[in-house]
């Protein structure tokens, strides 16, 4: 029987089964009054930090909440071919202006006098220095922090290096405690400030009873750190770099409570390079943010308009500390929407902000982002006029709904992947993780299962990116996987534990998982089994490296290869899959350095030759966005980012 003519049948009773579903979801949540514009965020948002955030649906709440210097919008121009249009940064964001240098390292950003925070206050430049420095501090631990390495001393301070006689900041242990009752990095204790004369490596033993006996046990442990420093005083809150200092000594380790030598250690948070010395992010006066890379970056304006770098209000954070500054009745923002309130496994509403610079324009006065996990429920719900837009359909039914004029689809940036743990045998082995890659019937996916127009990936950066030309892993080969996997010492999946395949929970997903464990055991003789997670417990495990084989998906954050292959160096915060390689390493900072255009993009080429010979990931397909909208409403358009900012809605009247 043909998947048409099963889904045609299927599409009738499909539409009034479910329908009780969408109305008991109304029915459990209560009323409330109808927002203006509603749509289906998949599952509960994690969190509403720029700094934190790191998912497609925290990132529709983060852009209407927050605004960065440059506003990605579409551009004034027709739909191409595909019905796409565009998105640009654009200075409808915070800055009015911007100019670059002749040599394209520094970017001057004129802030307009208008931009506001929802408490009243004024934005300033110094709003984006302390944000900046935030998501840099090692202590925050944004997964995004790299986004700002382009900035010159940015990863050096991120990454804590030190060197000798370079300046440095010194946080001591006398953080004052926070009513959250928490350990909060901000505000922070007694700053010192000097220069870094030694770094002391101590190796410490730690003495205690036996369990059994009572007898002494000795425990040797690797080195520990004292830094030395020519402290410098202060007056009027300003550091005095050419008066002479005094040495004093110290440590983060409590162990250390003298040198060798007897001088007192005293105990620090952090020794980090001096932030206003080291990193080049300036203000110089209220209105004016001055930033300086370390090579020519075409694409720095897009990365100012991506919502890690958007700013976010110190008073708000230092007072209710994290992660209580991000609830609703705490959370101070510049963007055009607040949040009025949020329901757990319900909705996060947000109501327009009357601070924000544009509000005049702003049209839509409170929105509705539905918590809705469920593919069936979120068409339902849009076919029964709860919904505005459905970010998510259930595959069976899309050949159907592409006939609908309130069906928009077209091509993204965007790679559906699977994640390999190389610290879990036998995925250490590269002959294995190439068999599973060319195990997997990945037309079969896109034909079968997703049926929206995806394209089988063989590379890992999706195709149409200017200049650029693709490396590829091999395609569907069973013969060929089976002759790997006996090489790697697995003759017909002998030997092989079972392989755990993790997921976010979504019916695409786990449709997706059931192919790919099928093709794995026929193909390899490899067991599987499938696992499915909550969102938030779902990042949660791929950050902890507790997985074997995890669903992933990457959008491009902007137009460039380097934003899908930089991801994947060593210790990368988004690479997960604790795979690392020397040379890789080298290409994506040769990548960066390199200012001839051509050259760049021929040494991202080679970098993702060695990603696909290695396969730390198995590319599965290229998406195409799939929304459902209503033909109210407008300002909506497709673009291969799938991004569509909610403040340049309206409904038509």
């Amino acid at each position: 029987m043909s998947i048409s003519y099963q889904v045609r049948r299927f599409f009738p009773l499909f539409l009034v089964a479910t329908c009780i579903l969408a109305v008991a979801w109304v029915i459990s949540f209560g009323t409330l009054p109808k927002a203006d514009f509603a749509f289906a965020n998949g599952d509960q948002i994690k969190t509403v930090d720029p700094a934190k955030a790191t998912g497609a649906p925290e990132g529709r709440i983060i852009n209407a909440l927050f605004e960065g210097l440059l506003r990605q919008l579409p551009v004034d121009q027709p739909p191409d071919q595909t019905g796409s249009i565009p998105l640009k940064p654009t200075t409808r964001g915070v800055a009015e202006s911007y100019t670059v240098s002749e040599d394209g390292l520094t970017y001057t950003f004129l802030l307009r006098e208008t931009a506001a925070w929802s408490n009243g206050r004024r934005l300033t430049a110094d709003d984006f220095v302390w944000s900046w420095r935030r998501t840099l501090h090692p202590e925050t631990g944004s997964k995004y922090s790299y986004q700002l390495y382009y900035i010159q001393g940015a990863q050096a301070y991120n990454e804590s290096r030190l060197e000798v006689d370079q300046p440095v900041e010194i946080e001591l242990d006398d953080r004052r405690p926070h009513p959250s009752g928490q350990n909060q990095l901000f505000p922070r204790g007694t700053m010192l400030y000097g220069l870094l004369r030694e770094i002391r490596d101590v190796a410490t033993v730690t003495t205690s009873d036996s369990a059994q006996g009572g007898t002494e046990e000795t425990t040797a442990s690797g080195p520990r750190q004292i830094y030395v420093v020519d402290v410098k005083p202060t007056e009027n809150g300003r550091v005095q770099w050419n008066v002479p200092g005094r040495l004093q000594a110290f440590s983060p380790h409590p162990e250390l409570a003298k040198t060798t030598a007897g001088e007192a250690v005293q105990r620090v948070h952090h020794v980090l390079p001096d932030f206003s010395r080291t990193v080049h992010i300036r203000a110089p006066n209220p209105q004016t943010l001055v930033v300086t890379l370390n090579n020519r970056t075409p694409f720095f304006p897009d990365l100012v308009a991506f919502y890690p770098l958007y700013p976010v209000c110190r008073e708000c954070v230092e007072t209710h500390g994290t992660p209580a500054w991000t609830l609703p009745e705490n959370l101070v923002s510049n963007g055009p929407y607040q949040l009025e309130f949020r329901r757990i496994r319900d909705r996060v509403r947000l109501k327009k902000s009357q601070t924000y610079w544009d509000a005049a324009n702003v049209e839509l006065e409170t929105i509705d982002a539905m918590a809705v996990k469920s593919e069936t429920t979120s068409l339902n719900m849009f076919m029964n006029g709860q919904l505005d837009w459905a970010t998510t359909v259930p595959n069976p039914v899309i050949p159907e709904l592409m006939k609908r004029n309130d069906f928009l689809s077209a091509p993204m940036l965007t790679v559906y992947f699977y994640r390999l743990n190389v610290d879990r045998p036998p995925l250490d082995k590269a002959f294995v993780r190439e068999a599973l890659n060319l195990a997997i019937d990945k037309r079969r996916i896109v034909e079968k299962v997703t049926s929206a127009g995806q394209q089988p990936a063989q590379s890992f950066v999706p195709p149409g990116i200017r200049g650029y030309r693709s490396a590829f892993c091999g395609e569907y080969n069973p013969a060929r996987a089976r002759k790997l996997l006996a090489e790697a010492g697995f003759p017909n999946g002998s030997g092989i534990p079972k392989i755990q395949i993790v997921y976010n929970t979504s019916e695409a997903h786990r449709d997706i998982a059931q192919v790919i464990s099928e093709d794995w055991n026929v193909n390899l003789g490899i067991q599987t089994e499938l696992r499915n997670l909550e969102w938030g417990t779902f990042l949660d495990t791929l950050s902890e490296g507790d997985y074997m084989v995890a669903r992933s998906g990457w959008i491009g954050d902007y137009p460039d290869p380097n934003t899908f292959l930089d991801m994947f160096v060593t210790d990368g915060a988004n690479n997960e899959t604790n795979w690392s390689n020397v040379r890789y390493d080298e290409l994506i900072q040769a990548a960066q350095a390199e200012t001839d255009p051509a050259a760049r993009m021929e040494i991202l080429h080679q970098a993702e030759r060695v990603l696909m010979q290695e396969l730390p990931i198995v590319p599965i397909y290229f998406y195409v966005s799939i929304n459902m909208v209503n033909p109210q409403i407008k300002g909506f358009s497709a673009n291969i980012q799938d991004i569509h900012p909610l403040h340049i809605l309206s409904r038509q009247k």
